[in-house]
């Protein structure tokens, strides 16, 4: 993701939290710049929510084109 642009996809977004991640654990930057990292970590992390959410609703209307909506928990 480059300065001021959202991810094309979800696993792009997350590939990035990830590295911004790394980043701020391996204190390979200085204060100033794992702010910035942060807040762009944030937009990430909003965009992913968003992402999942979208994807979320739309299995909820697959679902109810059968009458039925599906349990997802894992047993």
């Amino acid at each position: 993701m480059t300065k001021n642009k959202s991810p094309e996809t979800f696993e792009d977004a997350i590939s990035d939290l990830e590295q911004i991640v790394d980043q701020i654990e391996n204190d390979e930057i200085k204060l100033e710049a794992a702010l910035e990292q942060y807040q762009k970590g944030m937009l990430l992390v909003k965009f992913c929510q968003d992402k999942l959410a979208l994807v979320e609703q739309k299995i909820k209307l697959l679902d109810m084109e059968t009458d039925s909506l599906k349990d997802f928990s894992t047993e």
